[in-house]
């Protein structure tokens, strides 16, 4: 299972989303975004990315433990029902975003 950094932000969403991405072309597809104490953004744009490049390659990316925070603006950006999440996820309402 991948975990990617603690904040998923402009400032560091390329280098992020290269891990990711070596990730996957690894072999994995399970996501767990539990340690993000901070997003923006990016982090949706990442996610969708990952989403895409799982999919190139044939295979689906599960997100599990999305913060609140990056669901709301996955919300609001329209995109909630492209990001494939574990189904029981758990909201975490406690993180910051931007």
């Amino acid at each position: 299972m991948y975990h990617p950094a603690l904040t998923l932000t402009i400032h560091n969403a390329q280098t992020v989303l290269e891990a990711g991405l070596r990730a996957i072309a690894d072999g994995q597809t399970q996501f767990d975004l539990g340690d993000l104490t901070v997003v923006d953004s990016a982090a949706v744009a990442t996610l969708l990315a990952w989403q895409r490049a799982a999919q190139d390659g044939g295979r689906t990316v599960v997100f599990s433990n999305l913060p609140a925070s990056l669901q709301s603006l996955a919300a609001l950006y329209g995109v909630t029902e492209l990001l494939h999440r574990a189904s029981n996820q758990d909201a975490r309402a406690d993180l910051p975003h931007h």
